[in-house]
């Protein structure tokens, strides 16, 4: 029986792929003091009413103790704050501080310069394409959640 080439799967080329745009994108945001994943939850908390914890769970396909673990970080940082509901003053809410909005944009831009720069070799059609076969995937597979990692 003939056993294929690792080469032979497209997960291997997109886990490749994958892997390299995260680690050049987290070695970008490394130089303002955020990780991929505070980047992910600051984005998420961007231009939203306070939000549980529980919700930005759901949002951000984690749990709530990694929820937790990752707003205290935040919250060191002065990006976050945590505060009591005002609809339930048992239960909790995170949103960005003044200084983690400020901070938002910036990240969305070096985001944003960072896929340009990967995606270069491309077309705008090939772009296109690739974007609508990964939403498609991601559909089909029910796959919401932002990756964090």
């Amino acid at each position: 029986m003939k056993v294929s080439d690792l080469t032979d799967h497209l997960g291997f080329w997109l886990r490749g792929v994958s892997n390299h745009v995260s680690h050049g994108f987290a070695a970008h945001l490394a130089a303002t003091g955020v990780t991929v994943a505070e980047w992910v939850m600051l984005r998420a908390l961007h231009g939203q009413r306070p939000m549980p914890p529980s919700r930005l769970a759901e949002v951000m396909g984690m749990t709530r103790g990694a929820i937790t673990k990752l707003a205290d970080r935040l919250i060191a940082k002065s990006l976050i704050l945590r505060a009591a509901d005002p609809d339930d003053g048992r239960a909790q809410t995170l949103a960005l501080t003044p200084q983690g909005a400020r901070l938002v944009p910036r990240l969305a831009a070096l985001a944003d310069r960072h896929d340009a720069e990967f995606f270069a070799p491309l077309s705008p059609a090939d772009r296109k394409a690739l974007e609508r076969i990964l939403r498609r995937l991601s559909a089909h597979h029910r796959i919401a959640a932002p990756p964090v990692e």
